[in-house]
């Protein structure tokens, strides 16, 4: 039994470690636009069952309990938490909010295919075409896509709706040049992470629901705003601690389990 311990207590350094690392890049992305924080979910692994609850005894009355033992502890998954972020107000034209459901939709290169992906990351600019782009290392653009004249400079009016408008010199009202269409999914942690603020939609996510927003249960923009990573500082340290003291206690049932082989051995002899 003492080498099963041994084995036990490595699932539960090997979960921690994976642990560890979650918090870790949530700590790294505190101050990443619209980041959105993971959570390790936990099981148990099989059990060995040595009796079986139930069984008929001498009385040929069942027992009440059994005799099952665990072999340790397993990641079964890592799910993302999409609570709203806190909201920066920036008074620049080209930050959007998305306040309430919903993603944008951008145009990326994912496994050397061009496709749709989405974002919650509204820090927006131009490309050198005019083009609606995010401000990432990739930029990718807007979909649907919406070009801003150079004309226009700043005076730029995205309304709630999503409905964009610029004022060109010598005009004397709002040009629509584009409306903005949000996507939401009946599942949002289903989505796979790509990286760049990015999300891939796969089948545990559903098929994107698309509408203007503040329709189908999509929430509206907020113009001049940006949206910061819901990663809560203090809530990251205590799981931080948490977890090095879940590390500490299973490595101390391997030294227990070590120490107690060695007893045998000498008994042995």
């Amino acid at each position: 039994m003492a080498i099963q311990s041994l084995y036990t207590a490595a699932t539960g350094l090997q979960a921690m470690d994976t642990k560890l690392e979650i918090v870790a890049n949530n700590l790294a992305n505190i101050d990443t636009v619209a980041f959105k924080r993971s959570r390790a979910n936990f099981e148990d692994i099989l059990y060995q069952t040595l009796e079986l609850p139930g069984l008929r005894n001498g009385l040929d009355e069942p027992e009440p309990m059994g005799k099952q033992i665990g072999i340790g502890a397993e990641l079964s998954s890592t799910q993302l938490n999409f609570q709203q972020g806190a909201v920066e107000q920036t008074g620049q034209p080209f930050d959007l909010l998305i306040e309430g459901e919903g993603f944008f939709q951008v145009q990326a290169i994912v496994d050397g295919q061009e496709q749709t992906v989405f974002t919650r990351a509204g820090n927006f600019t131009t490309n050198a075409n005019g083009d609606l782009v995010l401000g990432s290392n990739i930029g990718p653009r807007l979909e649907p896509a919406i070009n801003i004249p150079t004309e226009a400079g700043t005076n730029i009016v995205v309304s709630e709706l999503g409905l964009v408008q610029v004022m060109t010199p010598g005009a004397t009202e709002l040009q629509d040049v584009g409306q903005i269409e949000l996507a939401r999914f009946i599942n949002n942690a289903g989505l796979k992470q790509l990286g760049s603020n990015l999300y891939q939609q796969t089948d545990a996510s559903g098929p994107p629901i698309l509408a203007n927003p503040s329709q189908d249960g999509i929430g509206v923009i907020r113009q001049g705003n940006l949206e910061l990573s819901n990663v809560d500082a203090a809530r990251e340290l205590i799981e931080l601690i948490r977890t090095q003291r879940s590390f500490e206690l299973n490595s101390q049932v391997i030294q227990a389990a070590d120490q107690t082989m060695q007893i045998l051995n000498q008994l042995r002899r």
